[in-house]
């Protein structure tokens, strides 16, 4: 049999630690979310600095939460205003994602080693219609049609963050939290419903910003879904502001295993020289 005295004695600690971590909120400054929203866009460089930002390129790997994978290295590249093209390399196979804005296309590798392409399907097409573009949601959220709302706060590992609904003109939302501190971006929750119909959250913390010419820019992105086990981290080695990107890149290719030099070459992730030309690759050899 407990005692009384254990009893209390449990009592007292669960008290004790949730007034302090009720105090802890009480310390975070009573704001609205235009004012949250003001103080994000002024950590992360201001609305002028990211407005300059007319394409970006990351080039890193990629981190599984399955102890057998490999480090996989890849490279994001986008161009406003939602234009999107992620090439990945696992072992000797590369998989390619190109989003024009409106269509979006797959080279997928093959079992007889040649890529092949299939377009997106309609739950890629929507989830790839409300990506975040190169500076995200909140970042001059009005012009994008979107309506944002404070929701409370929370402790996101952590660190008191204020709690953002963003409601996109599709009626999908977003929870977004928003370091009370730093006043950067900490944590994503969404929705997508996949072919089957089926709806899976997708989480994204954000991690190890970095300033690159003026911005801050997460060099640690992890994410999950509640359908599936681990996570996966993107870790970014270096970030390229303005490199001319042909807007061919983000299209459906002419033919399987086109490259174009205006990538950043990811078997030795450095730049490759910079320029619209397209480069033909033999199908297979690892061209996007």
């Amino acid at each position: 049999m407990i005692s009384k005295k254990k009893i209390s004695i449990w009592a007292i600690a669960i008290f004790v630690s949730t007034s302090a971590v009720a105090a802890d909120f009480v310390n975070v400054p009573d704001l609205t979310s235009t004012q949250i929203v003001e103080k994000n866009i002024a950590a992360r460089g201001g609305l002028e600095a990211w407005q300059k930002i007319q394409s970006m390129v990351w080039v890193g790997h990629i981190e599984s939460g399955k102890a057998s994978s490999q480090s996989m290295p890849f490279v994001l590249e986008m161009k406003r205003p939602n234009k999107t093209r992620f090439e990945v390399k696992s072992q000797s196979q590369t998989s390619v994602r190109m989003f024009d804005g409106n269509t979006g296309w797959k080279l997928l590798p093959a079992s007889n080693g040649k890529p092949e392409m299939h377009p997106y399907r309609s739950d890629e097409l929507n989830f790839a219609r409300e990506g975040q573009g190169i500076d995200g949601l909140l970042m001059d959220y009005k012009t994008k049609g979107f309506q944002v709302a404070l929701d409370g706060v929370d402790s996101i590992e952590g660190r008191n963050a204020y709690r953002l609904i963003i409601k996109l003109p599709s009626g999908n939302s977003h929870r977004l939290w928003i370091d009370a501190k730093t006043f950067l971006d900490i944590k994503d929750d969404h929705l997508f419903r996949n072919l089957s119909g089926q709806t899976n959250s997708v989480s994204v913390i954000y991690r190890d910003y970095k300033t690159v010419e003026g911005v801050q820019v997460p060099f640690m992105i992890e994410s999950g879904t509640d359908s599936a086990k681990g996570t996966e981290k993107l870790i970014l080695d270096k970030v390229l502001l303005n490199p001319p990107l042909a807007d061919q890149l983000f299209t459906k290719p002419k033919e399987n295993g086109w490259h174009s030099k205006a990538s950043v070459d990811i078997q030795s992730q450095n730049p490759l020289r910079q320029t619209a030309r397209p480069e033909r690759t033999m199908p297979g050899s690892g061209g996007g």
